[in-house]
């Protein structure tokens, strides 16, 4: 595909494994899952819930500057977590990074995360070319 570009910023965690922090295809960017990993000290958030999501969120917020846009531009997010009973910290916890309209959004359950993560969240945000 010759509209590809790579996205890679040092305001957001390494890639740990084969992958891209994002990839921007024409004017939609997909940005890869992220956990609570400190991008300076790439040392996981450990000291709550709360925590975890805010430098999640973090994250995902400087992959999205790095791609050229803000999280105001997402129109899809996966939030994966180890337990349900944080679901409704995730729902006020967004509402500090987005406004309405809302992205669409899935969320699940899942056993285990990379890292002991409690939460991981993936994103698809389409660009004003």
């Amino acid at each position: 595909m010759s509209n590809k570009t790579i996205i890679s910023t040092d305001k957001a965690p390494a890639a740990i494994g084969p992958y891209s922090q994002a990839v921007k295809a024409g004017n939609t960017v997909y940005m890869s899952g992220q956990i609570p990993l400190n991008p300076a000290t790439m040392e996981m958030v450990t000291e709550s819930f709360e925590a975890q999501a805010v430098q999640v969120f973090d994250n995902l917020s400087a992959v999205a500057e790095a791609a050229g846009g803000s999280l105001a531009d997402c129109v899809k997010l996966t939030i994966l977590l180890t337990d349900l009973a944080n679901f409704a910290q995730v729902n006020e916890i967004m509402t500090r990074y987005f406004n309405e309209p809302f992205p669409a959004r899935a969320a699940y359950a899942v056993k285990a995360l990379p890292k002991d993560a409690d939460i991981e969240v993936e994103a698809v945000m389409v660009l004003n070319d």
